[in-house]
């Protein structure tokens, strides 16, 4: 059985939209999968008690108790790593990564990404799409490396940017396709596991 792991900061919407896929599609019998626990950075972030009423494990690991961001990678590796993960996915986790962390978990490691990558890298993508004045914004789920925002891309996602769009009133269309995209490209990274072990 293939074990994700799913790491958040807040909401998670994309980690429910994961963990409903796999129980709706049928992971464990078809894709020989699960989603085995979901780890926060914050005690209050909501996306804890849904993944508990999916029946997830959960954890936290307060950032802001480690003298540094490698401390709290190195302890946040050792979490991770009780659940012997082939797939760790980023689903709203709100922290930078060590090369040590990416290098641990090197392909088999995913983020979602509210812009169409190669533009926006970073934070604040809707507003910069705005004023930048595109035509079209998006998400893109990639695989993660030590460069921030980079790394291979498996699904994207386009939505046109309306007149008189906000960032929020963006964001809120860009997060119904995130929702969409995220599972389907992690069922497709999970079978293209059997196909390279094959």
């Amino acid at each position: 059985m293939k074990n994700i792991v799913i790491l958040i900061s807040g909401s998670g919407s994309n980690m429910a939209a994961i963990a409903h896929a796999a129980e709706q599609d049928h992971w464990a019998e078809r894709l020989n999968a699960r989603v085995v626990a979901v780890l926060s950075n914050r005690a209050d972030a909501q996306g804890l008690r849904v993944a508990q009423a999916h029946g997830l494990a959960t954890g936290v690991l307060d950032h802001k108790a480690f003298d540094s961001r490698e401390a709290f990678d190195a302890a946040l590796i050792a979490e991770i790593d009780r659940f012997s993960p082939d797939l760790v996915a980023l689903a709203g986790f709100m922290r930078i990564l060590t090369p040590a962390f990416v290098a641990h978990y090197a392909g088999r490691l995913l983020n979602i990404h509210p812009s169409l990558l190669p533009a926006f890298p970073g934070l604040d993508t809707h507003q910069r799409a705005i004023d930048a004045g595109c035509q079209f914004a998006g998400a893109t789920v990639h695989q993660v490396t030590p460069q921030l925002d980079h790394g291979g891309i498996l699904a994207q996602a386009v939505v046109p940017i309306l007149s008189g769009d906000t960032a929020n009133d963006l964001a809120a269309r860009v997060l119904t396709q995130e929702h969409l995209i995220y599972p389907r490209a992690v069922a497709h990274f999970l079978r293209s596991i059997d196909s390279s072990r094959a």
